[in-house]
């Protein structure tokens, strides 16, 4: 071709192309991310050292966090920005992962280390991931606690984040620690030493239309006045609750292969269930609700445990959980009751504040006849998961907000399999399997189409390479300080 025509095509081409790649990111903008989650085992390796019979010690989940997939942590409740024009990404996780270990003789752990608040900052093809630390240092056993380092530096390996899309999904970001990650890491890793790779999924909203500025009608007095309701009836209210997350893991992993269907207006929070509608009184410190929605669990061996007319009562600052039991355990033992005392928890003190009555992540002890229902699986006064109840007195109180998983689709309605055993003691043990921690292959990130399928598919090659799981150890591992 002629080199007049040639320039001239050339010239058409990149017109054609200013016109489709700049227009699907000139109409986005600064928009706000709200729902979604954050999938990452930190360190498998770490978890496996943890938990083995090295440091003998385990994990406990704080704040909505949840286990999913194999040795992985899900942090909820995505909170954010994402800026379409120039890929500019921030979201905050709620969620927290406690570990400890080589527990001494007075009771308190040498290993002593909380991971929670994780937020993941992009900015062109690079992103770090901070924390919340609080660590006891190995050898000193001084405690620090640090408002988010930087923890851990992500690459994208030059995926483009531009786009105006409704969702930013990203699967197997490598991530590796930084110098300030390891020195808040309590001295048991290196910088650099490579970590689990992170995935997340966080929704963005459309963007606002322009609006008048209009001058807001005063609101008479009376109107704004809090509506109390009488006679110490409560509004609404709602009970959080995830059982036992072992039991979860036994249900869904290669043991029972089952899962969990939740119905009647029950909702699932990820690491929790909630019971929503509460109906009952409160009365100077004591309160009797009562609570819509039903769990069930399925798996093999005949394995069917059904939870629902779920109660909550506080007396005497002792709260107890009841709910109505029907099903069998894995070895066909049938069991049948009503209003069945399943755990008792702490509520002392338990008073009003701006309308709202709440007990938050209250320890919690399996009864005897809660053993029963779960068919001998655990023994009395067995640790289950923490309680968490809110009622409110007045119609504007507000109950606390459920974990927000995102809209984002998960390979599955319930955690992936995890082998997990029943009869682990009552402290919380970790699987101690080894491995990467890498979820299913995805399109890295939903924002783009039309013109930009190209650099979609050249990002999906990109995840796809990525997919090769993590060093189960190595010289960075604890066991080798």
């Amino acid at each position: 071709m002629p080199a007049r025509p040639r320039a001239l095509v050339a010239v058409l081409c990149a017109a054609i192309l200013g016109v489709l790649l700049p227009a699907a990111v000139a109409h986005a903008e600064s928009r706000t991310v709200q729902g979604g989650r954050l999938d990452w085992g930190i360190k498998s390796s770490f978890q496996s050292y943890v938990t083995g019979p090295i440091a003998n010690g385990g994990y406990s989940l704080t704040g909505g966090a949840a286990t999913v997939g194999s040795s992985q942590f899900r942090f909820p409740s995505a909170t954010g920005s994402y800026d379409g024009s120039t890929g500019a990404f921030r979201s905050s996780f709620a969620g927290g992962v406690h570990f400890v270990g080589h527990r001494k003789t007075d009771g308190s752990y040498e290993l002593d280390l909380t991971l929670s608040r994780p937020t993941v900052r992009i900015s062109g093809s690079t992103g770090t991931l901070y924390l919340n630390v609080t660590s006891k240092a190995k050898g000193t056993g001084t405690v620090t606690t640090s408002s988010q380092v930087p923890f851990a530096s992500l690459s994208l390996g030059g995926i483009d984040m531009r786009g105006g899309g409704n969702a930013v999904v990203l699967n197997n970001v490598p991530a590796t620690l930084t110098a300030q990650g390891a020195k808040s890491f309590a001295g048991y890793y290196t910088a650099g030493t490579v970590l689990d790779p992170v995935s997340l999924s966080a929704d963005v909203k459309p963007a606002t239309a322009a609006t008048k500025t209009t001058t807001p009608t005063p609101t008479p007095t009376k109107s704004a006045a809090k509506k109390k309701t009488s006679g110490g009836t409560i509004a609404d209210g709602a009970v959080d609750w995830g059982v036992r997350r072992t039991f979860r893991e036994y249900v869904t992993g290669d043991i029972a292969k089952g899962k969990w269907t939740l119905s009647s207006g029950a909702q699932d929070g990820g690491a929790l269930f909630r019971f929503p509608g509460g109906e009952g009184t409160y009365r100077s410190g004591e309160l009797t609700a009562a609570f819509k929605g039903a769990v069930r669990f399925t798996g093999a061996g005949g394995l069917d445990l059904r939870l629902s007319g779920v109660r909550a009562t506080v007396e005497d600052g002792k709260g107890t959980l009841y709910a109505d039991v029907t099903g069998t355990d894995g070895a066909g033992a049938g069991f049948t009751g009503e209003k069945v005392p399943l755990v008792t928890f702490a509520a002392k003190g338990l008073k009003a504040a701006k309308g709202l009555v709440k007990v938050t992540e209250a320890p919690a002890r399996l009864t005897a006849q809660g053993g029963k229902a779960f068919g001998g699986m655990y023994p009395a006064g067995t640790a289950m998961d923490p309680v968490s109840l809110a009622v409110a007195l007045t119609d504007d109180a507000r109950l606390p907000a459920l974990p927000d998983l995102g809209t984002t689709p998960t390979a599955s309605g319930t955690p992936e399999e995890r082998t997990a055993d029943p009869s682990v003691p009552a402290e919380p043990v970790a699987d101690n399997s080894t491995g990467g921690g890498g979820g299913s292959a995805a399109l890295p990130i939903g924002l783009a189409a039309g013109a930009l399928a190209l650099v979609a598919a050249v990002s999906v090659l990109l995840v796809r390479r990525r997919r090769t799981p993590a060093e189960a150890s190595g010289p960075g591992d604890p066991e080798d300080h």
